[in-house]
């Protein structure tokens, strides 16, 4: 069988896209073809070569052009592409080029703190402000408009008074490491009828 080429798009440190290399690394039908940073410092980078996985960095004018990016994924021929902790807002001809077949994972239940400048650490200080008794992961599509787009999959963890925005992150980043793997996987299999 054919096996489906992805690309994860990362900004960051790269433990989501890490565990999702190594959750496909012996799948017969997913291969994690390649990883893209807008930051060429990011270590997710190195965790992907370090895995074998190709990567690209591709800064902001890079991300918006098209003649940069449609090539690239051509080139790897990828099929599919996974938001782990990426940051920019992805442009509009990717979304046309990959329809329904752009995901993201946030680091709150959406719709809640969601959008602009809610990223990482923002999102847990937010949800520490306002005393909410618990927060969770969502993964959802990607649309034009941030963190906007129809909900997959949400996982919950309670949250108490005590716990502070460190153990909050700790909390939500123990529901990624634990799902989004799978969550990616059934979306997979439903797209392609793996």
């Amino acid at each position: 069988m054919e096996r489906i080429n992805i690309a994860i798009f990362v900004s960051g440190s790269g433990t989501n896209c890490e565990n999702l290399i190594r959750y496909f690394s012996g799948s017969e039908c997913v291969n994690c073809a390649l990883v893209v940073s807008n930051k060429a410092d990011a270590y997710a980078l190195v965790r992907a070569e370090r895995l074998g996985v190709k990567t690209a960095v591709a800064p902001k004018a890079k991300l918006n052009d098209a003649a940069f990016m449609l090539p690239l994924l051509r080139e790897h021929d990828i099929r599919f592409i996974v938001l782990a902790g990426f940051l920019p807002l992805v442009p509009e001809f990717l979304i046309d080029a990959f329809p329904r077949r752009i995901i993201n994972i946030h680091p709150a239940l959406l719709p809640k703190y969601g959008g602009k400048g809610m990223w990482g650490h923002h999102v847990h200080e937010a949800v520490k402000a306002a005393g909410e008794c618990e927060t969770g992961m969502t993964v959802h599509y990607v649309t034009p408009v941030c963190d906007s787009g129809e909900i997959i999959a949400q996982y919950r963890c309670e949250l108490s008074p005590e716990d502070t925005v460190d153990a909050i992150a700790e909390k939500e980043h123990q529901l990624e490491m634990q799902y989004f793997p799978t969550v990616v996987e059934k979306v997979l299999a439903d797209t392609f009828q793996l």
